[in-house]
């Protein structure tokens, strides 16, 4: 079965459970954390993707690290998990946990990359378009791409809206050599 079947078995677990339990959104907080943590360290990640590191230790680190930071149940969790040897895709089960999350609550991330840094106004007014055409919630991460050369690229989900002039060059080259053939 493939990383991405397994997480999401043990992500929509930990979904109902919290569900259950009532305690929805304290796991939801948990998780955000454990998701920060793990994407910001390398280290962390490797320990856990290693074979030669024993489970006791593996329970330990994650204990010493998230400790009162997490709900009991994000911990007993992260026991279940290590003791059914899928603690290599910790990461993987987390983010697909924050994704359905993100889809139960209506949520949608986009980064929106642009050839100079947006004003507020402007990146309102971004933010208001997205929301309108996706009537979800958006959470917006702005990057400056100067190879853009004006306009800006939205990836939303598996969707790109690619309004820069970067785009329309290389639209209308294409267009152009298309038309140099049909005439030749």
């Amino acid at each position: 079965m493939g990383n991405f079947r397994v997480a999401s078995r043990y992500a929509k677990s930990l979904i109902r459970l919290s569900e259950e339990k009532d305690i929805f959104n304290s796991v939801a907080e948990s998780a955000d954390l454990v998701f920060n943590t793990l994407k910001n360290s390398k280290e962390l990640r490797a320990v856990l993707r290693n074979p030669v590191v024993k489970q006791e230790i593996k329970k330990e680190v994650l204990k010493e690290i998230f400790s009162g930071k997490v709900t009991s149940e994000v911990d007993t969790f992260f026991n279940l998990v290590i003791e059914h040897n899928r603690e290599d895709i910790l990461f993987e089960i987390i983010t697909r946990f924050i994704d359905l999350k993100n889809e139960k609550l209506g949520i949608v991330n986009a980064v929106v990359k642009s050839a100079i840094d947006l004003d507020d106004e402007s990146k309102a007014r971004i933010l208001k378009e997205l929301e309108d055409f996706t009537k979800k919630k958006v959470i917006i991460t702005f990057k400056v791409d100067s190879s853009l050369i004006g306009g800006f690229m939205v990836l939303i989900n598996d969707q790109v809206i690619d309004s820069s002039i970067k785009n329309q060059l290389k639209l209308l080259k294409k267009k152009l050599v298309s038309e140099t053939i049909l005439n030749n």
